[in-house]
Parts: C-alpha cells; sequence; structure tokens
C-alpha cells in the first residue's frame, strides 16, 4: 500500500513555487573547510559547555588503586595502608582514581531521508554536529570513539580509537561518505553492533527512526549497552504549509504522489504520520529503559544536550 510516511515535499508542477528542500546546505563548502569549523565550534563546546557534564554523565567502570600518600585529615580510615604504615611509624592512605576508558559507538543513519530539512540546515546536518560535539567531548575525556554509518546495510564502520586525528577522520566521513543504498534498516545496525561491541559501552543512535521492526534488536542493544536515542526531524515533518497541489517524492523508494496542502483530511493524515513515528520510537525506547531525545534541525542542541548530561548526573 502506497505510504505517505516517508514522503518529503520535494517540488510542484502545479504552482510556480521551486523549493530545493532536497539539496545539502554544504555542497558548495570544501570539505576541509567544514571540518575545520566543526572541530572549532565542537571543541568550543566541549571546553566550555560539556567538560564536566559530559564526564559525570557517564561514569566509568569502578576505582583502580594509583598510590599511597601520608594520611591527611579527612582521609577515610576504610582505606588506610596498614603494612605501609607500620613500616614507616605513622599512617599511609590508599588514593584511587577512576577507571575510564569507556567506549562510545555512534550508530549513525545515512538513508536519504536523513538529507531532508527545511529550517536552516538538513537532518543530516544536524546529524553531523551533533555526532561531532559527542565525539570530541569523548575523547576529551580519554574515551575511544566508535562510528557505525548504516542505511539499510552497513555502510561502513570505524573501529573505537582515540584521539583528535580519529575524531577528524570520523568528522571527514559524516561530511563526505556516500552511502550506497537509501533505504533504513536499523534492527541490521543494532545486530551488527551486537556482534561487534564485546563490552559494554555508551550508544548514542541518531536517526529519524523511520523504520520499523528494531525493537527487538533495541532490547538486545540495551540490555548490554547504555543506549541513548536522538531523533532529529523537521517542522515540515510534521505539517505541510498550504500551497496547493505538490508533488511529493519518497526518497528512500522514488515513490511520487500528488498530494492537496490545502485538503484538510490529507493534511491531518500527513500529521498523524509523523506523530505516529515519533510516538512509536518513544514507546519503545521507554520499554527497554533506554533513553530518547528528539531534536528538530535549526534548534539549539547544545542546551537540550547539556540539560540531558546533567539529570544522568
Amino acid at each position: 500500500m502506497f505510504s505517505l510516511r516517508k514522503n518529503k515535499y520535494k517540488s510542484s508542477q502545479h504552482n510556480n513555487i521551486n523549493t530545493p528542500l532536497l539539496t545539502e546546505d554544504d555542497n558548495d563548502a570544501s570539505v576541509s573547510s567544514r571540518v575545520r569549523e566543526l572541530e572549532i565550534k565542537s571543541k568550543r563546546l566541549t571546553n566550555h559547555l560539556f567538560s564536566g557534564e559530559y564526564h559525570s554523565a557517564f561514569k566509568g567502570r569502578g576505582m583502580a588503586f594509583k598510590e599511597v600518600r601520608e594520611y591527611q585529615p579527612g582521609d577515610d580510615v576504610r582505606f588506610i595502608e596498614w603494612n605501609v604504615s607500620a613500616r614507616m611509624g605513622h599512617a599511609y592512605s590508599k588514593l584511587f582514581e577512576e577507571e575510564r576508558e569507556l567506549s562510545v559507538y555512534l550508530l549513525i543513519d545515512t538513508s536519504a531521508s536523513n538529507l531532508f530539512g527545511t529550517n536552516k540546515q538538513s537532518k543530516k546536518d544536524l546529524i553531523t554536529e551533533i555526532s561531532a560535539a559527542i565525539a570530541f567531548s569523548a575523547v576529551s575525556n580519554n574515551d575511544k570513539i566508535s562510528t557505525i554509518l548504516f542505511s539499510d546495510r552497513i555502510e561502513k564502520y570505524v573501529p573505537a580509537r582515540k584521539g583528535r586525528q580519529h575524531v577528524l577522520r570520523i568528522v571527514r566521513e559524516l561530511l563526505s561518505f556516500t552511502p550506497e543504498s537509501g533505504k533504513t534498516d536499523l534492527e541490521r545496525a543494532l545486530k551488527f553492533l551486537t556482534s561487534t561491541a564485546k563490552h559494554k559501552s555508551i550508544v548514542f543512535i541518531l536517526s529519524d527512526f523511520v523504520a520499523d521492526h528494531y525493537e527487538q534488536a533495541l532490547g538486545v542493544a540495551a540490555k548490554k549497552h547504555d543506549v541513548i536515542g536522538i531523533q532529529v526531524y523537521d517542522r515540515m515533518d510534521m505539517q505541510l504549509p498550504r500551497i496547493g497541489l505538490v508533488e511529493l517524492s519518497d526518497p528512500e523508494t522514488g515513490e511520487n504522489i500528488l498530494f492537496d496542502s490545502n485538503d484538510k483530511y490529507a493534511r491531518l493524515r500527513y500529521t498523524k504520520q509523523f506523530d505516529e513515528i515519533t510516538s512509536q520510537a518513544q514507546r519503545q525506547f521507554k520499554k527497554v529503559g533506554a533513553d530518547l531525545l528528539q531534536i528538530e534541525t535549526g534548534q539549539d542542541f547544545v542546551g537540550i544536550l547539556q540539560q540531558f548530561f546533567i539529570k544522568r548526573k
């Protein structure tokens, strides 16, 4: 059955409005310049906004012994090192440090529906900016970062590593990568994650979640990892303007239909489909005990991420 579910306003042959809404904002910019721009922006966020919040939101695996020092007022008596104290003739305390080195996975949807955007940026642009901010926050906290780009297949897997150069490589991939497929299979991506990430990791899933049948795979991933979904959407995913008869195109299947944007019931059906997609994601993440953030294109994602990190402390 034909569905409007993934349809995005492309162009109209029935009015004079020319709407280049499926173009990417950064097509004319060089990738290197854009990488540098995102690095500067992300580092500023990391240094001034996310530094403490990210670290506190995602705890390390435990505490590891670091060294002993002379006992100081306020030290916990449970951590007095009695053997050293006996040899030295006065009290020494054991010091511990957090075992950090977490692994962070970015599971990024590269399907064609994410090329859509009408408010300053596409969903792909928003995903790229959020991913860059998370990646720089991770490496500044000595965490490893890995990326899985997916459509209805695994488009690219970048194994976990540390360091600025590694993050720059990821950002470059996000800006320049051209997927082989425009379709979506989130279930396959989640199964690949589960088979690849052997230890408990932090997993960010960045997608518009226009996908089906991923509940079971999400549940398996959430049992093993700390999963956070970030659902991106555009205001015209919710509702179209009243501009008469327009041609809608499904970017993932190539199907086209004519849509009367002045028709009350057609507009209600369009809005209902968006509500079903967002409600489905909310239900499925809540059911498996995972967090879900929903961010609109053009919206300041910094404050949303910061508040989310603070709540997790």
